[in-house]
C-alpha cells in the first residue's frame, strides 16, 4: 500500500483531557487548560478590581479564611528571626459573630500558642464599633479580621471605616513589625486587614481598592450557578505561608490540582451576577422591608413579642432573622419545613451543635440583656431570585398558624 501523506490524528492518552486536563501539564491539552485557568483568574481579578496574581483559588470560603488567617500568622513565625519582637507572640483581632471558619481558627491559633487573640463584641444591633477594635490594637498586632456581612443576621459591618481607622493608627503609631517582599523591597506594615465577603458578594461593593482591605475571601457556594470553589484575594505585597504541604500551584500557596471546571463556572457566574446585582439588591430590599412591615403590623408581633435580630437598615437585602422569646428555633424551623418554607436556625457549619446560635447569643447578651437561653435562637429567612410578595404573604400566614398551634410554649 502507498504511504499516506496525512498528518496522524492527535492521540489523547490522558483520560481526563476529554473533560478538562491538569493545567500544570506541559502537553498541548494542559497548555490550553492553563490558558482557561488564567483567563478565569483575570476575570475574577477584574471583578474585584485586583490583579490576576493577587487571586488564589481554593476549595471554598472556609479554606480561603484559613489560608488568610493562618497564612499571616505562620508567615510571621517563619520570619520571626527578622522581627524585633522575637519573644512576643503575634496578636490578632476579630469579632464575636464571625463565621466559624474565622472564629474557630482564631481560637485554634490561641490554643496552639501561635497567637494572642482578642475577640471584640458587637453592639446590640449586630454591628461592630470600629473604636472598640482600635482600643485592642497593640504594637504586635499583625491581623484584624472582620466579616463584611454576617451569615446569620445579615448585618453589614463598617469595613471602610475600619480600614480608615487602621490606616490612621499606622500613621500615628508605626508598627515595628513589617513584611518585606524579597527582591522587590515593598513593605506592608501591620496590622493587615482581612474580610470574609462570602455573604456580601451578591449585593455589596467588593472592589478591594475602595474597601482598602489586604485580604478578602469569597465562596462559590453563595453565588447562583457558581462552582464549588473559593477565592482568596491577597494584596500583592502581603506575605502568606502555606497551610498545606504539597505542590506549588496557586503561586505556591495552595497545593493541589486546580478544579478547573468549577473555576470556570465561578468566573462565568460572577459576570452574570454583576449584570443584575444592583437591580436584584433593590428588589430584595423592597421584599425584605415588606416582610418586616407585615411582621410588625400583624397579630404575630402583638401576641408573641417577636424580636428582629440585627439592624433594620444596615443588613443584607435578602436577610430576615427573628427570635421568638420562648420558642426553640429548631422546632419552628421543622414546623415551617412541613409547610414548604425552608428557614434555618443558625449557621449550617454549626448545625450539629445542640446549643443555640452563638451569634444571637452575642447580641442578646449585650448591655445586660437576658432574652437569650441555649434553646431559644433566631430563625433566618433567606430571600432569593425566586422569592415573590406572595411567598412573603404565605410565610406570614403560616407563621401565624404555627404560633397559634404552639401557644403552650409561651408564658
Amino acid at each position: 500500500m502507498p504511504k499516506s501523506n496525512k498528518i496522524p490524528k492527535k492521540i489523547n492518552l490522558d483520560y481526563t483531557a476529554s473533560v478538562l486536563p491538569n493545567p500544570s501539564s506541559i502537553h498541548e491539552f494542559g497548555v490550553k487548560a492553563k490558558k482557561k485557568l488564567q483567563n478565569s483568574r483575570r476575570e475574577v481579578a477584574d471583578f474585584l478590581s485586583a490583579k490576576p496574581e493577587e487571586i488564589i483559588f481554593t476549595s471554598g470560603g472556609t479554606e480561603s479564611n484559613n489560608l488568610a488567617i493562618q497564612g499571616v500568622v505562620l508567615a510571621w513565625h517563619e520570619d520571626k528571626k527578622e522581627n524585633k519582637q522575637e519573644k512576643t507572640l503575634p496578636h490578632i483581632i476579630t469579632t464575636n459573630i464571625e463565621h466559624p471558619s474565622v472564629l474557630e481558627t482564631f481560637k485554634l491559633l490561641q490554643k496552639r500558642n501561635l497567637a494572642q487573640v482578642s475577640i471584640v463584641g458587637v453592639e446590640l444591633n449586630g454591628i461592630i464599633d470600629p473604636r472598640k477594635i482600635k482600643k485592642e490594637i497593640k504594637s504586635n498586632t499583625i491581623l484584624i479580621s472582620v466579616m463584611y456581612a454576617n451569615n446569620e443576621i445579615g448585618t453589614i459591618q463598617p469595613i471602610k471605616e475600619i480600614t480608615k481607622m487602621i490606616r490612621h493608627w499606622k500613621n500615628l503609631i508605626p508598627s515595628p513589625l513589617s513584611l518585606v517582599r524579597r527582591g522587590v523591597g515593598e513593605r506592608c506594615i501591620f496590622p493587615l486587614f482581612h474580610t470574609d465577603a462570602v455573604q456580601a458578594v451578591n449585593y455589596l461593593d467588593v472592589n478591594v481598592e475602595r474597601l482598602g482591605v489586604d485580604l478578602l475571601s469569597l465562596s462559590g457556594s453563595k453565588i447562583e450557578g457558581a462552582g464549588k470553589i473559593g477565592v482568596l484575594y491577597k494584596r500583592r505585597m502581603v506575605k502568606l505561608a502555606k497551610i498545606f504541604g504539597g505542590g506549588d500551584q496557586e503561586m505556591g500557596l495552595r497545593p493541589g490540582t486546580e478544579n478547573l471546571p468549577e473555576i470556570l463556572k465561578f468566573s462565568l457566574a460572577l459576570q452574570s451576577m454583576q449584570k443584575t446585582k444592583e437591580k436584584e439588591a433593590k428588589r430584595l430590599t423592597i421584599l425584605r422591608n415588606y416582610f418586616f412591615y407585615q411582621l410588625s403590623h400583624s397579630n404575630i408581633l402583638t401576641n408573641f413579642r417577636i424580636t428582629i435580630n440585627g439592624d433594620l437598615q444596615k443588613r443584607l437585602p435578602n436577610n430576615v432573622n427573628i427570635t421568638f422569646p420562648n420558642l426553640p428555633s429548631d422546632l419552628l424551623v421543622i414546623e415551617l419545613s412541613s409547610k414548604g418554607i425552608m428557614a434555618s436556625a443558625k449557621s449550617a457549619c454549626k448545625s450539629s451543635n445542640i446549643e443555640g446560635s452563638y451569634v444571637i447569643k452575642a447580641i442578646h447578651q449585650m448591655q445586660g440583656k437576658t432574652l437569650y437561653n441555649s434553646e431559644i435562637g433566631g430563625v433566618r429567612f433567606s430571600l432569593g431570585r425566586q422569592t415573590t410578595k406572595k411567598d412573603i404573604d404565605y410565610t406570614i400566614k403560616t407563621l401565624s398558624q404555627i404560633l397559634t398551634k404552639l401557644k403552650k410554649w409561651y408564658n
